[in-house]
């Protein structure tokens, strides 16, 4: 009865740590080895969305950080009501990949994962992998082009034809950084074990 209740405490243990953004994040090296163990490999799980949408690894990883820094439970800051009294947020952004309600809705429709959650990594990469995808199909965007990718991924295919993100210099420059941040992962991808 002893050991059962410290293999369950362990295993308790080890899925809470799964849960958690890891620490070294800028190597997309040391992210897949933090997260490489018995129960998950973010990794595979890359490395399956890739092989299913054609959406490269550090395309789908940069994506990750740049919306939540890896962390399952991000959401946006709340708004503040006269200033200090904290109110509604934003939007309904949730999860590693900060994927809206109604997206995720028909991704879970255009995919059959019904059971697929935001907070769970190898939901929310899929869900990167597709949303790209679509992305591609509805707009041109070629799946290695990361700079527009991303503004896609945040305009949505309709506001990136209409070129919504052309006035919005902050987008234009975390766009810019997102594209810097996939090209040091593929480069620090190349040199992983």
């Amino acid at each position: 009865m002893r050991t059962r209740n410290v293999t369950i405490i362990m295993l308790l243990a080890l899925m809470a740590g799964c849960a958690t953004a890891p620490h070294q994040t800028k190597n997309i090296c040391a992210v897949f080895d933090q997260r490489d163990g018995l129960f998950t490999s973010w990794q595979r799980a890359a490395e399956r969305t890739e092989r299913q949408y054609g959406v490269p690894v550090p395309i789908l990883m940069a994506t990750m950080y740049t919306e939540s820094g890896f962390s399952p439970y991000a959401k946006p800051p709340r708004t503040k009501l006269f200033g200090f009294i904290p109110w509604t947020r934003p939007s309904t952004a949730y999860g590693y990949s900060q994927a809206l309600d109604g997206t995720w809705d028909h991704y879970q429709t255009a995919t059959g994962n019904w059971s697929g959650r935001r907070s769970n990594f190898s939901d929310a990469i899929d869900f990167i992998g597709w949303y790209h995808y679509s992305n591609s199909q509805a707009t041109g965007i070629p799946l290695n082009d990361a700079y527009s990718l991303y503004l896609a991924y945040y305009s949505g295919p309709t506001g990136y034809k209409r070129g919504d993100w052309r006035s919005n210099a902050q987008l234009q420059k975390t766009a810019q950084r997102f594209a810097s941040m996939a090209a040091s992962y593929q480069q620090q991808l190349q040199q992983c074990n």
